[in-house]
């Protein structure tokens, strides 16, 4: 069992990593003695979890895109009944999203009974400054890992209303961080207003649940309130998913 929880703890510190590492990282971040680090690598290399670089460094392996697929799909089911309890909450369609690589992708939703509603299409993807789930995602990562990312995507203006800056996001990623919850006020596209809220699992922002609805009926509701009720609903799906939380 020891060996399993080593294992895993090696494979998160990878991804906290950003996927790659050298031995001396890995060490650091587990701290596991080199030569222990050094035989979990290499079962892991047999499998195909881990791959060694040109460098000698190591990074994740495509194994496991297999299991993440399967995963991402098991847990847009578990977040069915949690997404309708926000649209019960809201009256408008709830959202379950989290972040893959630069871009922000919908696992789930379950939609508003009203028949002028919003949709996005479960697999859509989408730059994150732009979305409230977006920008709950980033929230969480480190500001370097951020504004890496902008630098990369390079923020395109999707309405009048987008930030396209580094500096006003990170004002943004801030003020998120201080309130709990984000806002995208037509800045994906224009009459659309959305909240986010995070979705920890006992570590960290593993995804994003949202309500979204035509900007007149969002900003109708109290605020405050939603986003509390939301934040409860999020709490008790991040504890279906990590069990030990609770």
């Amino acid at each position: 069992m020891q060996s399993v929880e080593r294992a895993f703890d090696v494979l998160e510190a990878l991804a906290a990593h950003g996927g790659e590492a050298g031995l001396s990282e890995l060490a650091a971040r587990t701290g596991l003695p080199y030569g222990t680090i050094h035989r979990l690598l290499q079962t892991l290399l047999a499998r195909g979890y881990v791959r060694q670089e040109a460098d000698r460094r190591y990074a994740l392996g495509g194994a496991l895109v297999r299991l993440g697929g399967v995963a991402e799909r098991m847990v847009g089911e578990w977040a069915r009944p949690y997404l309708a309890r926000m649209v019960e909450l809201s009256g408008e369609t709830a959202n379950l999203a989290v972040l893959e690589g630069d871009f922000i992708v919908y696992v789930a939703q379950s939609s508003s009974p009203r028949r002028l509603r919003m949709f996005a299409e479960v697999g859509k993807r989408l730059l994150p400054h732009s979305t409230a789930v977006g920008k709950v995602l980033l929230a969480d990562r480190p500001e370097a890992e951020a504004v890496a990312l902008f630098e990369r995507t390079g923020m395109p203006r999707k309405t009048a209303n987008t930030i396209t800056t580094t500096e006003a996001m990170l004002g943004e990623l801030a003020r998120v961080r201080h309130q709990g919850y984000a806002l995208d006020l037509g800045e994906e596209e224009l009459g659309v207003h959305c909240l986010a809220v995070p979705v920890h699992d006992g570590e960290r922002v593993v995804a994003a649940m949202s309500v979204s609805g035509p900007a007149e009926r969002i900003d109708a509701l109290d605020r405050e309130e939603l986003a509390e009720g939301m934040r409860k609903i999020a709490y008790a799906f991040g504890t279906e998913l990590n069990p030990l939380r609770a």
